[in-house]
């Protein structure tokens, strides 16, 4: 069984597109559950509206409190039992063929190698609010180095669009009963733990209509968008990748005994890198490989680090 975990807070725009496009997937085996975070508009009676009609398939869940999306999916995937699980914005709109070749290809890599946490993401047409194509590839608008999966590389940058993602039950337990602060967003959580104790695959096809709009928490922007943000912004910046060795301090906390001595040093070291000298920072980052995708971005790293 698939469990597909969609939080929602505040969607009534798009609900019914997305929910509409799930069930006209043609992976049929899933169940759909709906996490609402707190929203003050119509999506409750949205959401009530499916489950009336499929009460079998689709669940709905209202948290006491606003979590925020991160405690949000994460404390989702903890009370759901599944085999597979995927993320669901409230959002976008899935391709017709998005769950089953996800599941497909981690089935495949679950044959090669049994009872390890494997992680899948894809690619995503990039659209507007009415969903016509801006990009039709959000990888290559982004300039992502889809095959730098290691955990030296996924500690300084997510490559995982969260929205595209499909992860086992063996990644699954690897979470913590509580969700702990100090994450960056859920899809890098996910990454983190799949490339230190499993695999992570990805599938290069668009699996979605990936919808960039105002309201967007995290959405996709050129490379030249992203570059000239930073530049204009360098203090926040340097807040944001010492929030990244935070994570990374979190990591190695929880998992400390699960990691290889290699694995211990290397995280420990990229934690470590806000209390390092001006010259050790750039030489760990340099020997390590703790790198983003492309040289623009790496240049922007060592000038702020």
């Amino acid at each position: 069984m698939i469990a597909i975990i969609m939080a929602v807070y505040n969607g009534e725009t798009y609900l019914n597109e997305q929910i509409d496009s799930l069930l006209s997937n043609t992976e049929k085996d899933f169940v759909l559950h709906i996490f609402d975070d707190g929203s003050t508009d119509r999506s409750a009676a949205v959401i009530q509206s499916y489950t009336d009609k499929y009460p079998s398939k689709i669940f709905y869940h209202r948290n006491v409190t606003n979590q925020g999306v991160i405690h949000n999916f994460l404390n989702g995937c903890l009370q759901v039992d599944a085999d597979y699980y995927m993320f669901c914005d409230q959002d976008d709109v899935w391709l017709p063929e998005k769950i089953a070749h996800s599941v497909e290809a981690v089935k495949l890599a679950e044959a090669q190698s049994p009872n390890v946490p494997i992680a899948l993401f894809g690619d995503a047409r990039v659209v507007d609010d009415s969903l016509q194509q801006l990009h039709p590839s959000f990888q290559q608008m982004s300039g992502y180095h889809t095959d730098a999966l290691d955990v030296a590389h996924l500690l300084m940058e997510n490559k995982l669009i969260g929205c595209t993602m499909l992860f086992n039950r063996a990644l699954r337990d690897k979470l913590t009963d509580t969700v702990p602060d100090g994450l960056r967003m859920h899809d890098w959580w996910i990454a983190l733990i799949a490339s230190a104790f499993g695999r992570i695959i990805y599938l290069d096809e668009p699996l979605l209509l990936y919808r960039q709009h105002t309201g967007n928490v995290v959405g996709g922007s050129s490379r030249s968008y992203y570059i000239t943000n930073r530049v204009k912004h360098l203090t926040a910046q340097r807040q944001v990748l010492y929030d990244t060795c935070k994570q990374a301090e979190v990591f190695l906390t929880i998992y400390n005994d699960q990691l290889t001595e290699t694995q211990k040093r290397l995280v420990s070291l990229f934690a470590g890198l806000p209390s390092a000298n001006w010259f050790t920072r750039r030489y760990l980052i340099l020997r390590y490989h703790f790198l983003k995708s492309g040289l623009l971005r790496n240049l922007g790293v060592l000038l702020i680090i």
